[in-house]
């Protein structure tokens, strides 16, 4: 990383905003450092600590082959996650140093990434015949039409009662994703009648130019969110099951939309959760994704291409062991000191999908230096089991992205990537 670029990156991340703003980010990152040397946490600081040392020295070797042994390993973690809610969600994660109150280190179930997780189990249980896997996703689809508002919305956040809920349109488009892959496996019209709700209020939460309306209150306010035309995939989904045209077009409206927002260098604006000058890896892989299953699904070749001019601006930023930093302004430089693991794997699926599309192995080798570099990063043995088999928020783990923790969508995004390499190299 050039001097410029650490200098750049240390101004944005100290000196930017208010006083304020920067003593209480330090003061909660400092809370965190100081539990992990709370009783019974030996086992995560260790962890935490080897990772830290195989950060700072480049120690991390890429690993080739094992797709199915790490397939299973994420696998069952995500079901620990399950076990260790009482209501059929997903835990948000595990977060030994924060976990929220609840004492175990598992957090509470998280209706959005549970939606979206019912897809990646369903695919993993019809590709090993797993009927136990997809008996458990469809837990959590039924979990997800018990906890449905009223409005046919998802809540953001953690799960909570229904008066303290409200309402998110990316929620909303995860877990219809997940109810069109539960109703596709077991036709019950319970879920699609869910399903049809949620499809309709996202539709009706499209404003004139293609953006939705409500983004919820758990991410910055006061402008549009470029990555949840991810919604517009689950959207056309539903179109193609229940047959309707109506949700194809709107679907194709908002990628449109999302697409206004793309610049000459194929940087997309107003794509993150907090920082537009510097989205992470995470949302732009959310934005890709989402323009590139519509436009293979509706042959829109000018999405396709949208996504490719992206990725060719985006990939010469990845190192050769497949390390990618997490976050770029506007230019395309690095915007961060470490790397956001869900950002790789999606950007690792993207380009394996856009490879599939257009014969050309170079996406399609990239993606593999990105998931070979994941395993590497994933834990099949630890003093903590709360570890073994999950993908961090970061790398370190003490990162700038859900710091200090296992968040369940990065496991998920791991998980489909692997399915990806494995049905590559199996080909």
């Amino acid at each position: 990383m050039r001097l410029g670029t650490i200098a750049r990156i240390i101004k944005d991340t100290y000196y930017k905003g208010s006083l304020k703003t920067t003593y209480w980010a330090a003061s909660h990152f400092m809370a965190e450092v100081r539990a992990l040397w709370a009783p019974g946490r030996d086992a995560f600081r260790s962890e935490v600590g080897r990772g830290l040392w195989r950060f700072a020295t480049d120690a991390v070797t890429p690993v080739k082959g094992e797709n199915e042994q790490r397939a299973r390993a994420a696998v069952d973690w995500i079901l620990r996650g399950q076990a260790s809610s009482p209501d059929g969600g997903v835990a948000l994660g595990y977060f030994p140093c924060d976990d929220g109150g609840a004492g175990s280190g598992w957090r509470v179930s998280y209706p959005e990434t549970t939606g979206y997780i019912i897809t990646s189990l369903l695919a993993y249980a019809k590709s090993t015949g797993d009927a136990a896997v997809a008996d458990a996703a469809m837990r959590m689809a039924h979990w997800e039409v018990d906890v449905q508002m009223s409005t046919g919305a998802v809540q953001g956040g953690p799960v909570c009662p229904p008066e303290r809920q409200t309402a998110a349109a990316f929620n909303t488009g995860m877990v219809l994703d997940g109810w069109c892959s539960a109703y596709e496996h077991s036709g019950d019209p319970r879920i699609l009648d869910a399903a049809r709700r949620a499809a309709d209020w996202l539709v009706d939460d499209l404003d004139e130019q293609g953006y939705y309306k409500t983004n919820g209150a758990f991410v910055s306010r006061g402008e549009i969110k470029t990555y949840t035309c991810l919604c517009a995939w689950a959207i056309y989904r539903f179109g193609e099951i229940s047959g309707e045209e109506r949700y194809k077009q709107a679907a194709i409206r908002s990628i449109e939309a999302a697409l206004r927002q793309q610049q000459a260098n194929a940087w997309f604006a107003h794509n993150c959760l907090t920082r537009s000058d510097a989205p992470l890896t995470h949302t732009i892989g959310y934005t890709l994704q989402g323009v590139l299953e519509v436009g293979l699904l509706s042959g829109r070749a000018d999405f396709v291409d949208a996504v490719r001019r992206t990725l060719d601006a985006l990939l010469p930023n990845m190192a050769s062991s497949g390390y990618l930093p997490g976050r770029f302004y506007a230019d395309w430089e690095p915007a961060g000191f470490s790397s956001c693991l869900t950002g790789s794997a999606q950007l690792a699926i993207v380009c394996y999908r856009l490879s599939r599309q257009t014969g050309e192995a170079r996406y399609a080798d990239t993606a593999d230096k990105l998931v070979d570099y994941l395993k590497a990063l994933q834990l099949l043995r630890a003093q903590d089991p709360g570890c073994v088999g999950a993908i961090a928020g970061s790398f370190p783990i003490l990162g700038a992205y859900m710091r200090s923790g296992y968040p369940n969508w990065a496991t998920k995004y791991f998980l489909d990537a692997l399915m990806l390499q494995q049905a590559r190299h199996r080909a």
